[in-house]
């Protein structure tokens, strides 16, 4: 074998051994590529399980999706009803530019905790046995605190209408507390008002809106 047809030979071997070399390596980046995704998506699910598993009995897992079925069976037409009715009251907010300031939810919070507290409890305590978090009591006071700037002209109390419920109802005022009696008696028939109204406004926002609904229950 002459030394051009070595040389050859030995310039083809070490093409080939280059080209494999940069195969194998590609394939090696793959598998690492692979193995890593792998490993991620197996973390991630790991770390997030509750999204998919509510629970395991035994090792067996009860499916999240499975519990949110069973509630849209049996209280899924409410839920969605009270949902589209506060995207009524929130559209409605913003179109008539009202606004809920962080020292209004902040003296509303403040009330709610005195509150609590004359019954030995703390606000912490109580949200956490309702399941509700600090966000969703400020939601729930915005959207509170909504309804009643909407409605603030239907719902004012005048002296004439604690003394005729006073009258009506043949209520008794102990001596020295009049003035709580009728502050008391002034809530009640404000918190009247307020439901009354608040169904009206609905109804009549529902009249006026385009709503779709893609899931019947």
């Amino acid at each position: 074998m002459d030394s051009d047809t070595i040389q050859k030979e030995s310039s083809y071997t070490e093409g080939y051994s280059q080209k494999y070399a940069k195969k194998t390596i590609q394939i090696s980046r793959k598998t690492a590529i692979s193995i890593a995704i792998i490993i991620i998506i197996g973390v991630l699910a790991y770390v997030y399980k509750g999204i998919f598993i509510a629970a395991t009995v035994d090792g067996s897992p009860i499916m999240r999706l499975a519990v949110i079925q069973k509630l849209e069976k049996t209280s899924g037409k409410n839920l969605l009803d009270s949902l589209i009715n506060e995207k009524l009251i929130q559209n409605e907010a913003r179109a008539k530019n009202i606004r809920v300031g962080d020292d209004e939810i902040n003296d509303q919070i403040k009330a709610i905790e005195n509150q609590v507290a004359t019954q030995g409890n703390t606000l912490d305590a109580a949200l956490a046995e309702a399941g509700m978090s600090m966000d969703d009591l400020k939601k729930q006071i915005i959207f509170q605190k909504e309804i009643e700037k909407l409605l603030a002209d239907k719902i004012n109390v005048t002296d004439e209408e604690v003394r005729q419920y006073i009258e009506d109802n043949k209520i008794p005022i102990p001596q020295g507390q009049e003035a709580t009696i009728a502050d008391q008696i002034k809530n009640e028939i404000r918190n009247q008002k307020l439901n009354t109204e608040v169904q009206a406004l609905i109804a009549n926002l529902k009249s006026k809106a385009k709503i779709q609904r893609f899931v019947n229950y």
